[in-house]
């Protein structure tokens, strides 16, 4: 009886555990955000389109500067899969496959992905080098998977 009691626990420990490392449910449910525009003022230094890598996504990146000096990046017409642990990253190139790649490239972690459908804005140090850090990618940290990404080119 004992043996069975601990036989189970370990079975449904390994079940949590496997759910949360690959959290199934966001393979089926969506999180949508709706953020406001960004302030009038702000101009678009640096855009680009998303391009597909390990899911499918699209939609547009704008690393915006306001009148004030803040850095601003927005997500347009957003849309991914979902999945644990996403990140947006300013990565210093395009195609990296390995966390210890965008280590090596260079990193800037604007947090968690806040929803994996809609507009939505981020915050940008101000003492971000957007000539080096060129790309914005949507990062799995928890597996080390680009999911998408978006070179960004210069509008000025």
């Amino acid at each position: 009886m004992r043996r069975r009691s601990v036989l189970l626990f370990v079975v449904a420990l390994a079940g949590f555990g496997a759910w949360y490392a690959f959290r199934p449910e966001r393979a089926v449910l969506d999180r949508r955000v709706s953020d406001a525009p960004p302030p009038a003022d702000a101009v678009t230094v640096r855009q680009g389109e998303f391009r597909s890598l390990a899911h499918e996504g699209r939609g547009r990146a704008e690393l915006l500067r306001t009148a004030d000096g803040r850095l601003l990046l927005r997500l347009s017409g957003f849309e991914s899969s979902d999945g644990p642990d996403l990140r947006v990253y300013l990565v210093g190139r395009a195609g990296l496959e390995t966390n210890a790649e965008v280590a090596e490239a260079g990193v800037v972690d604007l947090g968690a992905l806040r929803g994996n459908i809609g507009d939505q804005t981020y915050e940008v140090p101000v003492d971000t080098d957007l000539a080096r850090l060129t790309v914005v990618s949507i990062w799995c940290r928890r597996f080390g998977v680009n999911f998408m990404e978006a070179e960004t080119i210069a509008t000025m």
